[in-house]
């Protein structure tokens, strides 16, 4: 193994679990989420040599993982799903309470860039700057964006016997 690939596969002992977190959040779906941070990472490792040297690895990673999840979201209405002969492994963290069901079902709701926006900004605890950047928006989007995407985060939360009630209907 070389050095590039013994501290890449470095990086992703480290971050691959937080990259995972995030693609989870702002997909929903912890099997799709699993997808997207593979192709998020074949891409870095393509780029590897490059960014590594501008010490910007987990800012392009994340860049690199949200971009993806929005280009899949826009794709996925066109996509079937692939036949497998096998299952992958895959641990769920058992931290599901009502509460944070309820959270993730409600988060899901959102429009791809308002979930986009408030997993960077208030999960991931970015800048408004550094969100910008990545969605390739304005400060002013992501500002609109959070406050339109708290606004429903609010109103489905405080109507959770109505929520869980459409939940259970699907």
């Amino acid at each position: 193994m070389t050095d590039r690939e013994a501290e890449f596969v470095e990086f992703v002992r480290s971050r691959g679990p937080v990259l995972r977190r995030t693609a989870f959040l702002l997909c929903g779906d912890w099997h799709r989420a699993e997808d997207l941070v593979q192709t998020a990472l074949l891409k870095l490792f393509r780029a590897w040599s490059r960014i590594r040297a501008t010490e910007a690895v987990d800012a392009y990673a994340r860049t690199t993982l949200v971009r993806t999840v929005m280009d899949d979201s826009r794709l996925l209405r066109y996509r079937r799903e692939r036949v497998s002969d096998s299952l992958p492994e895959t641990v769920v963290p058992a931290e599901d309470t009502d509460a944070t069901l309820d959270a993730r079902r409600v988060l899901a709701m959102l429009p791809p860039r308002q979930r986009a926006v408030i997993v960077l900004r208030y999960w991931e605890d970015l800048p408004i700057d550094e969100v910008a950047r990545i969605l390739g928006c304005s400060d002013g989007t992501v500002k609109s964006q959070a406050a339109k995407g708290l606004a429903t985060l609010r109103k489905l939360l405080t109507s959770r016997p109505q929520l869980l009630a459409l939940e259970a209907l699907r």
